[in-house]
């Protein structure tokens, strides 16, 4: 579990967020060290909210609030061949470019990145692949 600021519209108990990084608006900012002590490229999961409110260059208009979250799985479609439930794999991104494809958000999860390693936490069903690739829809963490 770790304590991190999110904008006010996602500060409740049940959103899920991707952290993808600190932006360059944050330079120099004195609460960046609490908003960017994620993992980048990780899906989260709000917790708790603390209620602490604060200002935020980034988002103008928009507080910031303190909430605890936890790391959450990412749902993704990977090829099936030596995928097993627990196991730990070297993510390669697909060399799919089909982007009209119904399954192509998940064969490119957001956050993943070529070469990071991430465990297998689900395996799910088979995935019907217009190219004719054995997939399997898995959740990834």
């Amino acid at each position: 579990m770790a304590i991190t600021l999110v904008g006010k519209a996602i500060a409740k108990e049940g959103s899920e967020f991707y952290y993808i990084g600190p932006a360059e608006e944050c330079d120099g900012c004195k609460l960046r060290n609490v908003c960017h002590n994620l993992e980048a490229g990780t899906r989260f999961r709000v917790t708790s909210v603390r209620g602490q409110e604060h200002a935020c260059v980034l988002l103008e208009d928009e507080p910031v609030v303190a909430v605890e979250v936890e790391k959450t799985v990412t749902p993704a479609i990977l090829p099936k061949k030596g995928l097993l439930e627990g196991i730990t794999i070297t993510y390669s991104v697909s060399k799919c470019d089909e982007i009209g494809c119904p399954n192509y958000g998940l064969c490119h999860p957001v956050g993943k990145t070529e070469g990071s390693k991430y465990t297998v936490a689900k395996m799910g069903k088979d995935v019907e692949c217009p190219r004719g690739d054995r997939l399997v829809a898995v959740d990834l963490l």
